[in-house]
């Protein structure tokens, strides 16, 4: 893709409203613009970055056998009513409710387990078809009092959201702690290597206990309590001991950290299925209310959680998997047509490249590859074409590499 062409548009200075790093890397790096608090477009560099990551969640979920759709955003008052909760105080404080011109009442997805099970209530249920596991990447809408922390807290926000239903809670949990994995996946494949799963409180979810995801971080809001030797932790809302104290399940110490929440995973067991008045016909023909699953993966969140984890004092450091592009090509002084013939080798090959095709300063075109930081810059100039070469460096290291022009698209190929 070309610079000139894709509507990048980078600046100086901080934004001077916000103050979360996440924000500020992301609108200067012309990832991102600030609608008002809590609200931001993705723009073409950072929805290329939104859109890796939503590939390795597909496949992550399309892998535990689940099927992607899309479900509406604008909900009437009455499926809400069913389970009661278009009344609950808790509900009330963050779901956008208003009515219309012709007085009807309507909700602004938080969540949609209402809508997913009126979508199977309308289909026969049998023993024979389920489980069913349905997911989707969606808009919700948060009233969100804090919106402060740019991506990691919106107020309109993309959510990966997944629903299944099981025959017996033997099967949800069987599928609860797959999905678990699955998750674990996903954020080793994007570059979070230590997320904890943490016990916790269902907040206006559920009753019982949850899991969450979480990402130890100083920017966290959140507070969690951990081993130091095994894989117990829990959070701070559910906590009821001293740090320090012995880890309840292996003996070891349990320390305290912020973390910022990346994923949760529920059970609901049958409450909204016998609410909602689904029912399923098991083998000896008799009826019986489906165990229901729902697990939910922040992705615009993910992006701001990313931005907060790889950084330096000059921008981002993307890692290869959900870079914009994985090659940042420029040029400098005379040697546009010949970076543009390399540009054009390599689009034909479909390489993940960016052309900074514009004439500026070397100055500028250098200090927005830093920000921008895709993993790899290739500068073609008079020097190196001296040396029939290009001038490879790697994001955030200090070595450069000068490779042959035959030899570069064979050396670029290694890297995907």
């Amino acid at each position: 893709m070309r610079y000139s062409q894709s509507f990048i548009n980078t600046r100086r200075d901080d934004p001077k409203d916000e103050t979360a790093t996440n924000a500020r890397l992301l609108i200067r790096g012309g990832f991102i613009d600030k609608l008002m608090a809590g609200s931001y477009t993705f723009l073409p560099l950072g929805w290329r970055v939104y859109q890796k990551i939503e590939q390795i969640v597909r496949e992550e979920m399309n892998a535990v056998g689940s099927g992607e759709i899309l479900m509406p955003l604008l909900h009437p008052r009455d499926v809400w009513n069913e389970t009661g909760r278009w009344a609950d105080p808790n509900v009330k404080q963050i779901m956008y409710q208003f009515k219309s011109v012709d007085e009807k009442e309507y909700g602004l997805s938080f969540t949609h387990e209402e809508i997913f099970l009126d979508v199977v209530r309308k289909n026969s249920l049998s023993y024979k078809n389920l489980p069913i596991k349905l997911y989707h990447f969606s808009t919700k809408f948060r009233n969100e009092p804090r919106a402060k922390s740019g991506l990691l807290r919106g107020r309109e926000f993309i959510m990966k959201d997944l629903y299944s239903l099981h025959a017996t809670q033997d099967d949800l949990d069987k599928f609860y702690w797959e999905v678990k994995d699955a998750y674990l996946r996903v954020f080793d494949r994007v570059g979070l290597k230590d997320v904890k799963v943490v016990e916790a409180s269902g907040g206006v979810f559920t009753s019982g206990h949850t899991h969450e995801f979480q990402l130890v971080s100083p920017v966290g809001e959140d507070n969690i309590y951990f081993c130091d030797k095994c894989d117990w932790a829990q959070n701070k809302e559910i906590y009821t001991h001293k740090i320090g104290e012995a880890c309840p399940k292996c003996g070891g110490q349990v320390e305290e950290a912020s973390s910022i929440e990346v994923g949760n995973i529920f059970r609901f067991g049958t409450v909204y299925s016998e609410k909602m008045g689904i029912n399923f016909k098991d083998s000896d023909g008799k009826d019986n209310p489906p165990y229901l699953g729902s697990y939910g993966i922040g992705m615009s969140r993910l992006v701001g959680v990313l931005a907060e984890v790889f950084n330096d004092e000059a921008g981002m450091k993307w890692p290869k998997s959900v870079a914009p592009f994985l090659i940042h090509l420029t040029f400098l002084g005379g040697a546009k047509d010949e970076a543009e013939k390399l540009y054009k080798s390599l689009a034909q090959k479909n390489m993940d490249v960016l052309w900074d095709d514009r004439e500026e300063s070397a100055g500028v075109k250098l200090s927005d590859a830093d920000l921008i930081g895709i993993p790899y810059r290739v500068i073609v100039s008079d020097k190196t074409l001296a040396k029939d070469s290009v001038e490879i460096k790697e994001r955030g290291s200090d070595k450069v590499e000068m490779v042959k022009l035959d030899e570069l698209s064979s050396w670029l190929e290694r890297l995907e």
